[in-house]
């Protein structure tokens, strides 16, 4: 089960502080009580020195039986010389005070480490153990210190430390929850809204918090996808309605051919001439359905390509071929300019025939008798230039951007009885794309139109011709 992430964010946050505050603790706890143990240790170091110089005085003089009574008078004067006993190097006790003693603080052994733990009477006491050499004996010196008090310090520390520790930890959780709780509001109502928005409301839009953070981006990222969402489903929508009128025409007008012949009996000529009709209605449908499914393939990525190295040259050469005989059979010149020099690009020849047919068929068609298509082809700045001319009716500068859409006809003289119905535009420039290549339009109504494909040569491919 996955928890929410304002669960996860505060368990997180719980954790990470719970690692810090312990090792706060733990470093802190440790710390005080090195220097309590520091501090102790120094001041016994003092101690033990003084008494060091007290018996150096004292055998230097020559008073070594007056040693035990300078020791006494110095404890006496010293605060803290109440815990402090030397013995000779014999074991024999030159000093013990009386706290010593009660304590039953042992002798050290040669062994004995500088700084040692004791407790007596359940006293903790930290004992200094120095030996020194005087006058060519030695004497063992032991200063003591009692660590109750600070002890029962660490301890109350160290109390405080679980109590405040997670108490502390407790509140951040809380706190850390309605921050996240807080942080992440905004991002709940961005999901109530996006909730809301289906296929009938796609123009609907999330709020967008002017935070200047992650929440804003994320609202401006979602209403671009939404944005591009709605255009793609306008566009769909447009493509069902449009296919559906396309495919319905011809299909009612089959329909109305075969019941009108079939209302009473008619001559074979007659019967004839309703099938030819037919099959010409057959023919444009085809064509149709096989746009169409064309640019399915393409939308959904199924149309592939095979991209080799093509002389763009002799592509449209082919092209020119096939469009001067509907030029002809129209009674329209028709030109071509295309250079004998090879010009490759990697690309799939049949697919660039066919944009090229497309281009020329479309200038043939809305070009009148006597006029003009010119084909031309050069070499501009690394890449193959094609354009197609026509002196025909040309096309409104409002409808220029749209003549690649789907279905678009820019006026009323580009209907059906032209046989198209505007799907050819719209493969050119898939084609085009593909190729990495651009296609433009100049037009303007009674001026005819240029149609120019821009597509990169390769330079990877050196084939001689």
């Amino acid at each position: 089960m996955t928890l929410p992430i304002r669960l996860r964010l505060t368990a997180w946050y719980f954790a990470i502080l719970a690692v810090v505050l312990c090792a706060f603790g733990v470093s802190a706890y440790i710390e005080m009580r090195h220097s309590i143990r520091k501090t102790v240790d120094e001041e016994l170091q003092i101690r033990a020195e003084g008494v060091h110089q007290l018996i150096v005085r004292v055998i230097q003089r020559g008073q070594k039986e007056d040693l035990p009574d300078g020791l006494r008078e110095h404890t006496e004067l010293r605060q803290g010389g109440a815990l402090l006993q030397v013995s000779d190097e014999q074991g024999n006790w030159l000093y013990r005070s009386t706290v010593m003693s009660d304590y039953g603080v042992p002798r050290p052994s040669s062994n004995t480490r500088r700084i040692t733990e004791y407790l007596g009477k359940e006293v903790p006491l930290r004992i200094w153990n120095e030996k020194v050499s005087v006058g060519g004996e030695s004497y063992f010196i032991q200063s003591a210190f009692e660590m109750d008090d600070f002890y029962e310090a660490l301890d109350h520390f160290e109390l405080m430390l679980y109590i405040s520790i997670p108490t502390l930890l407790l509140c951040a959780a809380g706190g850390g929850y309605w921050i996240s709780t807080r942080a992440l509001s905004p991002v709940d109502q961005i999901t109530q809204t996006a909730r809301t928005i289906s296929a009938q409301n796609l123009s609907s839009r999330l709020l967008v918090p002017d935070t200047g953070d992650e929440l804003q981006r994320l609202s401006e990222t979602l209403n671009g996808m939404l944005e591009r969402l709605e255009a793609a489903f306008k566009k769909i929508t447009q493509f069902t309605a449009d296919a559906s009128h396309e495919l319905r025409t011809p299909v009612a007008v089959m329909r109305t051919r075969a019941e009108l012949s079939l209302r009473k009996a008619r001559s074979p000529e007659e019967y004839r001439e309703v099938i030819a009709e037919v099959l010409a209605e057959l023919e444009k449908t085809s064509a149709l359905i096989e746009q169409l499914m064309f640019l399915a393939r393409a939308d959904s990525g199924a149309e592939t390509l095979h991209f080799t190295p093509t002389n763009v040259a002799e592509v449209l050469h082919e092209a020119c071929h096939q469009g001067s005989a509907l030029a002809e059979a129209k009674q329209i010149g028709f030109k071509e300019q295309i250079p004998s020099d090879s010009l490759w690009i990697l690309g799939d020849a049949s697919s660039l025939r066919r944009l090229f047919l497309i281009l020329i068929d479309n200038a043939v068609k809305y070009t009148p008798a006597n006029g003009r298509v010119e084909v031309s082809l050069q070499r501009n700045d690394g890449f193959a230039v094609a354009e197609v001319r026509d002196t025909g009716i040309g096309i409104a500068e409002a409808d220029l951007p749209n003549v690649f859409e789907r279905f678009y006809r820019a006026d009323k003289a580009r209907t059906r009885e032209l046989g198209g119905v505007g799907l050819g535009l719209s493969i050119g420039r898939w084609i085009t794309e593909v190729h990495a290549g651009t296609i433009e339009v100049h037009s303007a109504p009674g001026s005819g139109s240029i149609f120019q494909i821009r597509l990169p040569i390769s330079s990877s491919a050196n084939i001689n011709t």
